[in-house]
């Protein structure tokens, strides 16, 4: 276990040395490139990039399914990282997964929010802006533009790192979901984990909901 939250903290110091020291150099128009990219201003843009850019919305929400449940039974508010991801990716959520104690039960009743981030709708409906941005981008983009501002361009760089990023550590919160909701299947575990995106994308259009008080099923139910 503190190998684990060992393993965290140093990719996160790793990822932010390399973002801020290693990585291509800021570029002159990178604070116009954000804002264009935030309001919807994408003519002359990459689609590769429009894309990228939007899919960094999608996946702190679909973190935000598991985080605040979560968080529910953690001694850190759960709901300040995945807050603060919706800006910074990987470099809020690695800390919380550093922090955070195994917690494969729920305690207490869901609220409102919990309700919809539990809901199964709610991944169907992300999996949709997923798939579209996903199409968009694949569809359209420029993968020799792409390239060469991924090897200039500090934002775009960090960017597509944090997403890739974004897609690995899912599984650290994976196990304990899992539990949570008395799923004992390692195929369920693995496609998710392994498939980049798409893979938590349908885990949440799949899971079962989550129990009122699901200790007594976690208790009996181990992922591996």
């Amino acid at each position: 276990m503190m190998s684990r939250k060992i393993g965290f903290w140093l990719l996160w110091l790793g990822f932010i040395t390399y973002a801020f020291v290693f990585a291509p150099p800021d570029q002159p128009n990178t604070l116009e490139l954000i804002t264009n990219l935030s309001t919807g201003k994408w003519a002359g843009i990459n689609p590769l990039i429009v894309s990228i850019f939007n899919l960094m919305g999608v996946f702190p929400l679909i973190y935000s399914c598991l985080l605040f449940i979560d968080g529910r039974g953690q001694k850190i508010p759960a709901w300040i990282f995945a807050t603060i991801s919706m800006g910074v990716g990987a470099f809020a959520l690695l800390p919380y997964l550093a922090l955070r104690q195994p917690n494969p039960t729920f305690p207490g009743q869901k609220n409102l929010l919990l309700k919809l981030l539990d809901a199964r709708l709610t991944g169907v409906v992300l999996s949709i802006g997923a798939i579209a941005l996903v199409a968009y981008g694949l569809g359209k983009g420029d993968w020799a533009d792409f390239l060469q501002q991924w090897q200039t361009s500090r934002f775009i760089h960090v960017m597509s790192l944090d997403f890739c990023l974004l897609c690995v550590l899912f599984p650290a919160l994976l196990g304990d979901d899992m539990a949570r909701r008395g799923m004992n299947n390692s195929v369920i575990f693995w496609l998710t984990a392994l498939i980049p995106l798409f893979g938590s994308l349908g885990y949440l259009c799949v899971r079962p909901p989550l129990p009122e008080d699901s200790s007594a099923i976690a208790s009996q139910q181990v992922v591996t």
